[in-house]
């Protein structure tokens, strides 16, 4: 599937570092403004340890971990909505993206140059705020000209429409970004439609020193306090030690490195699952002597849409779907085992499939 995450952000948060962090694509990172011009893509792997665990019980020949894609797009300045810095551009590839992992700098360091002169991630995200909503008026106010002439025939869903797009409107006009608004679920698919950037989901990225990477500070004290009412995630990663992380060779150093940090994990795996959860992604997983692999999917995606994902004939001539739940195959210990226990289940069309289920498809094109 291809989903993508924006990374945005002003220029020096740490947007290039953390990226290279994620992908293995190098983006240039360098300590002044506009380094990153085109967006970086980088398809990066989500850490699963449940692959770990089917890997041991099936001994597959090999194991594919599900993927997901990320975008390091170029720094946001202050009049970005009316062209300023490449404003255009970086916005036209924030739009692109299906949601938003905003870095803000929450780290004091004399070497490294902010372009407003001082380090206040409040105030950061609110000039990124500013621009995003502004770029968005401009689009609700084209969306509602053109609603004008088809409610001029009398048509209902255009009516239904333009209520929604004045609502948005007025939310921007007093600085609420899209996303903030209560919508039910019929108006979240129409203000889908509307391609409005603050209506993407959005995580709040703290950029932090080493001393503030397990517990925060005040400048992340700071940010939790102003996006307490936007319902989004707030994390903390130091993108210069997770850099350092991924110079080390071995496992046993990076185990290491993290004990004396007295951290479990990297970071970027957190962010990986934070960012995998922000993009509403569920995982189903196929498991034989072959290959173990894991698949990404929407969630609420039906068991004919999940074999799409595999391939469109799988969906086109879909029979049927047989169903393992994880936490059964683990504890029984194979396929022969959950058939036995009388856990081994036959679904059809209508069948949601659920995060971890292990899965075979039964399907004549």
């Amino acid at each position: 599937m291809s989903l993508k995450c924006g990374i945005v952000g002003l220029p020096n948060v740490g947007k290039s570092t953390l990226f290279n962090c994620l992908s293995n694509a190098k983006a240039q990172s360098a300590n002044y403004p506009f380094c990153t011009i085109e967006p970086n893509v980088g398809t990066i792997s989500v850490p699963d340890v449940r692959l770990e665990k089917l890997e041991s019980l099936v001994n597959p020949e090999k194991v594919l971990p599900t993927t997901m894609e990320i975008v390091d797009i170029a720094g946001l300045v202050k009049g970005a909505s009316k062209g300023e810095g490449l404003g255009n551009q970086f916005l036209a590839n924030i739009r692109e993206t299906d949601a938003i992992i905003h870095v803000l700098r929450c780290f004091d360091d004399d070497n490294i140059v902010h372009v407003d002169a001082t380090v206040n991630p409040v105030r950061d995200k609110e000039i990124i705020d500013i621009e995003l909503q502004l770029k968005d008026l401009e689009t609700i106010e084209k969306k509602i000209s053109s609603l004008a002439r088809v409610i001029k025939s009398g048509d209902k869903d255009a009516v239904k429409e333009n209520d929604l797009a004045n609502r948005i409107k007025k939310g921007l006009e007093d600085g609420i970004s899209a996303r903030a608004l209560e919508m039910d679920d019929s108006e979240m698919a129409i203000m889908k439609t509307f391609q409005l950037i603050t209506g993407k989901p959005v995580m709040y990225l703290c950029n932090v020193d080493e001393a503030s990477v397990k517990s925060g500070n005040d400048y992340v004290n700071a940010v939790r306090e102003a996006v307490k009412n936007e319902n989004a995630e707030v994390l903390i990663i130091g993108a210069a030690i997770e850099s350092d992380i991924t110079e080390l060779d071995s496992y046993e150093e990076r185990k290491m490195f993290l004990d004396e940090l007295g951290l479990e994990e990297p970071g970027v795996n957190r962010l990986i699952r934070s960012a995998y959860e922000l993009l509403s992604l569920d995982t189903y997983f196929t498991a034989g002597e072959k290959e173990v692999r894991a698949w990404t999917i929407k969630k609420g995606m039906t068991a004919p849409q999940a074999a799409g994902v595999i391939h469109t004939d799988f969906e086109k001539g879909f029979i049927r779907a047989e169903v393992m739940k994880y936490d059964d195959f683990v504890e029984l210990g194979s396929e022969n085992a959950v058939k036995d226990a009388g856990k081994f289940r036959v679904e059809g069309k209508e069948y949601v499939v659920e995060d971890g289920d292990i899965m075979h498809f039964r399907f004549n094109v």
